[in-house]
């Protein structure tokens, strides 16, 4: 291989392994074999999300997203999408907060091809960049904010919580999504230094997994991949550290068309990587992880009172990680009669902590979680790229149950003492409107989904071109 690519091979859980290596130019590239089905998944995650932009800006770096799908040097228009899906292949793209993904699924012979096209557009997306496809983006992403967010029963509940949870001028205190306002404010040249700032190969990690020929695969990433420079203009993100305990409870009174009263609130959480970060998922798997679960048992099967209750959370890595709590009522079942149940289970299992059973059903759950993930090409490729950007090494994507089936019940209990109070979280209490009053009833199915899987929606917004 070329001058500056070194390699480092460990073995990982359950068979699987994976290699990294690095291009002169910055390049992080790792490979996993998989030679199960002819498939190979591309993933490039840049190390940019919304907690990079700066007030008055928000929402750049989802809006860009977009625009990496509008054509580069030698693929003009929409022929991303239809190289790839015209080659048998998926695609798609994602902004979170603390980074921005790019993934392609190939038949495997096609893998070339989707490697060709991501270094395209890393390499020359500004030559095609102009104020048409700027526009089309824009009017894009704010039709996006309308759908999901402004005209959806509970859509700016993860926005609002996410104001309260995080004070002004922190890095998180606003979604990825970005305000009205502030899309309408993005320039043209704002998008421009935006792409040369991040878009570089020392700020990314390229993954490839799947049924490969190592070798071969590597001689493509250096040949497409080697000649485009890297760029030291970045700066580090903002500290994003806070204390461990609000000190006191935030609310907010929200009234609006809803078809149900709800209680949303928002846990403060240790940062992701860490085994109390582990716990806490585990207590929160055990109170609100599914039908199994104390607080479903409570609220939904004994006392009737609510037609769904979940507790997920979502781990971020740069600022302390969310518990989030979703109750959508019964009928006409008033809020204070749901928040003190929900107070009553929280204090029981601070005291008492899980049940031996209980522990087993929610490491078991986070693990087949897990195997899923990686059970894929596609969900390993995303998870090596993420341990890779996020912590540093992307062995650490294939031992993580490992470190979940260590935690003990003692753990989970002490992180659940110190953190699931009331003076620790943020609570948003929706009423519907005077006018709505009589038609209170059973929420919509969309109103019941799951509350981890609607953070993970909210919180990660697609190009879904």
């Amino acid at each position: 291989m070329p001058m500056g690519h070194t390699a480092t091979t460990q073995a990982g859980s359950g068979g699987l392994t994976a290699t990294e290596h690095r291009l002169a130019n910055g390049l992080r590239v790792i490979l996993s074999e998989d030679h199960l089905t002819p498939v190979a998944a591309v993933c490039l995650w840049y190390d940019v999300g919304s907690r990079h932009e700066v007030k008055g800006r928000t929402g750049l770096a989802h809006l860009f997203e977009h625009l990496m799908f509008q054509g580069s040097a030698q693929v003009h228009g929409n022929g991303h999408f239809e190289l790839v899906q015209g080659a048998g292949g998926s695609l798609n793209g994602t902004t979170s907060f603390e980074r921005t993904n790019y993934f392609e699924t190939m038949p495997a012979h096609q893998l070339e091809l989707a490697l060709w096209l991501e270094a395209d557009r890393m390499g020359s997306l500004l030559t095609a960049l102009d104020d048409e496809s700027m526009e089309n983006q824009r009017d894009v992403v704010k039709n996006e904010r309308r759908q999901r967010y402004d005209n959806v029963p509970y859509g700016t509940a993860f926005e609002k919580l996410t104001a309260l949870m995080y004070p002004e001028g922190h890095p998180y205190h606003h979604t990825p999504i970005g305000s009205m306002a502030d899309l309408d404010a993005a320039t043209l040249e704002d998008a421009r230094a935006f792409f040369r700032t991040y878009y570089a190969p020392n700020n990314a990690v390229l993954s490839v997994v799947g049924d490969i020929d190592p070798e071969a695969t590597l001689a493509w990433v250096e040949k497409y991949f080697g000649s485009i420079p890297s760029h030291d203009g970045k700066q580090p993100p903002r500290d994003g550290s806070l204390p461990d305990v609000i000190g006191g409870e935030l609310r907010e009174l929200i009234e609006e068309e809803v078809p149900a009263r709800a209680l949303m609130a928002a846990y403060r959480l240790p940062s992701d990587g860490t085994r109390e970060a582990d716990a806490a998922d585990l207590a929160l798997t055990v109170l609100g992880g599914g039908e199994s679960s104390r607080l479903h048992n409570r609220l939904v099967r004994r006392d009737q009172t609510a037609v769904a209750a979940g507790f997920g959370m979502l781990r971020l890595a740069g600022a302390p990680s969310l518990g989030w709590l979703d109750v959508k009522t019964s009928g006409g079942v008033e809020i204070p009669e749901i928040e003190a149940a929900v107070d009553e289970e929280l204090a029981r299992f601070a005291a008492e902590g899980p049940t031996a059973e209980e522990m087993e059903r929610a490491q078991a759950q986070l693990e087949r979680e897990w195997l899923d993930r990686l059970g894929t090409v596609a969900g390993r490729a995303d998870e090596l790229c993420r341990y890779a950007v996020l912590f540093g090494d992307p062995q650490l994507a294939l031992t993580a149950v490992g470190r979940v089936l260590e935690v003990t019940a003692e753990e989970v209990q002490a992180v659940a003492k110190a953190r699931l109070r009331p003076d620790n979280r943020g609570v948003l209490v929706y009423e519907p409107l005077a006018a709505a009053e009589s038609d209170l009833a059973e929420p919509t199915d969309a109103a019941h989904a799951d509350v981890v899987q609607e953070v993970q929606q909210d919180q990660q917004e697609g190009a879904d071109q």
